[in-house]
């Protein structure tokens, strides 16, 4: 399911309603590189030239145009790297929904026998300059918005749903028992 299709379903049963919320999702920060870094390290049989391979098949049908998606795939060293945007919505206070702006993400998927990791990194906001949205994470600045802890709650429920899609793919291919009679 892309995201897309999963979105619609969400915003039909949650009628947006948990983005009117308080922040209710978990930002992981990076304290070394003070960055938001999501990251999980999964395991999973398969040998690592199977997990790639089921990681390219994920890239095709997640993302529209997988190619231009990716800047690393390198089947050797079992790394995949990529950049993409997240599209977000404003909620006003009447809980009318409009787009908002863009953030983009960068993307790695490491895989090695029996495990991989998927890191999601480099959440810029598109605009005239680079702003990283680390800012948001600031309640004490002066240019806070609130809307700022919608934006971050939508990236949360993004990335967790990103990485579902990326389990239920890099599963293995269930065995077809054959009938011997």
């Amino acid at each position: 399911m892309n995201f897309r299709i999963f979105m619609l379903l969400f915003i039909g049963i949650t009628g947006f309603s948990t983005f009117t919320l308080a922040q209710t999702k978990v930002i992981p920060f990076d304290q070394d590189v003070k960055k938001i870094k999501f990251q999980e390290v999964i395991n999973e049989t398969g040998t690592q030239s199977e997990l790639f391979k089921r990681c390219v098949y994920w890239l095709n049908d997640y993302y529209k145009d997988p190619v231009r998606v990716t800047i690393v795939r390198d089947e050797p060293t079992g790394k995949i790297m990529g950049k993409h945007n997240i599209r977000l919505k404003n909620i006003d206070k009447d809980s009318v929904v409009t787009d908002g702006p863009s953030v983009f993400y960068e993307f790695t998927i490491e895989v090695r026998d029996d495990r991989y990791r998927y890191t999601i990194t480099e959440l810029l906001l598109k605009s005239a300059s680079r702003f990283e949205i680390e800012r948001w994470l600031d309640k004490n600045d002066p240019l806070y918005d609130t809307q700022y802890t919608v934006y971050l709650d939508q990236i949360a429920v993004f990335v967790e749903e990103w990485a579902v899609v990326l389990k239920a793919k890099m599963k293995p291919e269930p065995t077809i028992k054959v009938d011997t009679w």
